[in-house]
């Protein structure tokens, strides 16, 4: 089982290599290789990881996941929940959103999107208490799916 602890900042490349490889099916899953997280530079991560909450798995020294968290008044956007495909389907996804909660112990709420198709993501989120608010058409072929956590 993989330890979740704070990114440091050094710790962006390798948050951007794992971001990338998990990102991949989503791209191919919506026909679009220039989603957000795979145009994200790692000057951009450094940065999320200096102003935010951005939690990392690691099985041994190597990073298997990670997930951003930031305030926004009293709710805590969520971002950016990745794992590395090799490690998928093990609880790390879960384990990360859910430390992510314990941190962010001061929110009443976590609010966070995720696309119409990706079926394992809102599984997972619906299991840890995500509820669909809304959802926003984004293209002809995506849909953004607005969740949110109420604590």
């Amino acid at each position: 089982m993989a330890v979740i602890e704070w990114a440091e900042p050094e710790d962006a490349g390798e948050i951007l290599t794992v971001q990338r490889a998990a990102y991949v099916s989503e791209a191919q899953l919506y026909g679009d290789p220039f989603i957000p997280p795979l145009v994200e530079s790692a000057g951009q991560v450094r940065k999320a990881v200096e102003t935010g909450a951005v939690l990392l798995a690691r099985e041994g020294t190597r990073v298997v996941g990670a997930v951003r968290g930031r305030m926004s008044g009293t709710t805590c956007l969520v971002g950016r929940l990745v794992v590395a495909p090799d490690a998928q389907g093990r609880g790390t996804g879960g384990a990360l959103l859910a430390a992510l909660h314990d941190e962010m112990a001061s929110a009443l709420a976590f609010d966070l999107f995720t696309g119409h198709l990706s079926e394992g993501n809102l599984r997972l989120y619906r299991r840890h208490g995500y509820r669909e608010t809304h959802r926003e058409r984004m293209s002809d072929h995506l849909t953004l799916v607005h969740m949110r956590r109420q604590v």
